[in-house]
């Protein structure tokens, strides 16, 4: 067994207390003694299978109302009421200079009050664990609401009577280490204490609230075992940065398929002129074509025990997918101790250049170099990642008609096909797979 030593984040207040023992009753938690009885508010998603464009109103209510008025808005009162253990809208941030624009954070505060845990990093799939911390023992004020589908083509928000008649609510709650302004969480079908995996019907429940919000500088995050999730208990992180991500600016080159692609709509390119080599997922001719060929490649990378990381951008209309192995060389003594000393796990939020820095020090002295080097530390090898690839691609039906070669020269890059201003140009060795 790989295992290496382990401080996670803290992501809820009730995460060091009583952590293996069960809350009943009288905490007003959310597992199966308190949650059919709360009354947490709920948003209802409209039934519409397109991807919502960004500037696209409902008939209902304004087009900011989700992201603005319900989440933020619910954010900032939990920030009032003192629940996160700092204010993150403090920390320092900056851009990086160089060509690519890396975002660097100075937060200190989220490597403090940690406890420590021994983490395996060479198991993708585990167990639940009731007896460990799980989002059954968060209190309900961290809750900011439930988000479900509202079973029509008009979505509202609404008080809750009560949720007896939700078997499992999926609901989004605050992380009281935020990494940045509206850091959240989204917790698919909570009571049915399902493990850090992915599904197609939790990878379309994070593509609803991408789409909900309509910004893209709102973008929700996932981050397996063995590639920095912390907590074996399925969920999402998503926060606010009103700066392009690096990866997001990155050129690309479209896979050609001669099957599959025509049903769905859906087209994969691979990034370019970037540190961490990974897949980018677009279009789709209903949101449910893209989340579906997403979390299929997903599950052949759990199913063959593949550290992952994956970002969803572009409200929902696009999604990066990130084959890593950094932990593995962590464990086997195979990074360097200048990247080791900065204590920066790369998950998917660093993967796609935020860099969340924990010593002033290292903010100080970021550099483009920096970002890159530790980056290029998560990336499988060309070889691995092109093997990978036709694994998935053999997973979710899609048949290159010839061999695909990505010669040097086109490493450097070439500007992204996305319509979007924002995309225009798109603002060493590997792992073996872990058996």
């Amino acid at each position: 067994m790989l295992s290496i030593k382990r401080v996670p984040t803290v992501l809820s207040n009730y995460q060091e207390e009583n952590a293996g023992e069960p809350l009943g009753c009288g905490r007003s938690c959310l597992g199966k003694c308190c949650l059919p009885a709360s009354k947490l508010p709920v948003y209802a998603f409209k039934n519409d299978p397109r991807p919502k464009a960004s500037s696209v109103a409902t008939d209902e209510l304004p087009p900011d109302f989700f992201l603005n008025t319900l989440l933020l808005g619910q954010w900032e009162d939990r920030m009032n009421r003192g629940l996160f253990r700092y204010d993150v809208t403090a920390c320092e941030t900056k851009v990086i200079p160089g060509d690519h624009g890396f975002i660097a954070q100075l937060n200190e505060g989220r490597h403090l009050k940690k406890r420590p845990t021994e983490f395996r990093v060479d198991r993708v799939l585990q167990a639940f664990d009731p007896a460990k911390f799980n989002f059954t023992k968060v209190g309900q004020e961290e809750v900011l609401f439930r988000f479900e589908a509202a079973g029509g083509d008009e979505a509202h928000p609404f008080e809750s009577d009560g949720n007896e008649g939700t078997k499992s609510p999926s609901v989004v709650a605050i992380n009281v280490s935020p990494i940045e302004y509206g850091h959240v969480l989204l917790i698919p079908r909570v009571l049915d204490s399902l493990p850090q995996r992915i599904d197609q019907e939790s990878f379309l429940l994070a593509l609803r609230m991408a789409s909900e919000a309509g910004s893209p500088y709102f973008r929700l995050g996932y981050n397996s075992l063995g590639a920095f999730a912390t907590i074996n208990h399925l969920h999402f992180q998503a926060y606010y940065l009103s700066v392009p991500f690096p990866v997001e600016k990155a050129p690309t080159a479209k896979i050609p398929t001669n099957q599959g692609r025509s049903k769905s709509g859906v087209t994969v390119s691979r990034l370019l002129n970037y540190p961490v080599r990974g897949l980018v997922y677009e279009g789709g001719k209903h949101l449910k074509d893209l989340a579906d060929m997403v979390a299929n490649s997903c599950v052949w990378l759990q199913s063959n025990n593949i550290p992952f990381n994956v970002l969803i951008s572009d409200s929902g209309r696009r999604v990066f997918l990130f084959p890593q192995c950094y932990a593995e060389k962590q464990a086997l003594g195979e990074v360097g101790q200048e990247l080791l000393d900065t204590q920066v796990n790369p998950a998917v939020w660093e993967i796609s250049g935020h860099m969340v820095l924990k010593r002033k020090k290292d903010y100080e002295e970021a550099s483009e170099d920096y970002a890159w080097r530790l980056l290029a530390e998560v990336s499988l090898s060309e070889e691995r990642f092109h093997e990978v690839k036709t694994y998935i691609f053999e997973a979710i039906g899609l048949v290159e008609p010839e061999e695909e070669t990505i010669h040097e020269d086109e490493e450097k890059g070439t500007p992204s096909n996305s319509s979007d201003p924002m995309h225009a140009p798109q603002f060493p060795e590997g792992c073996l797979i872990l058996q």
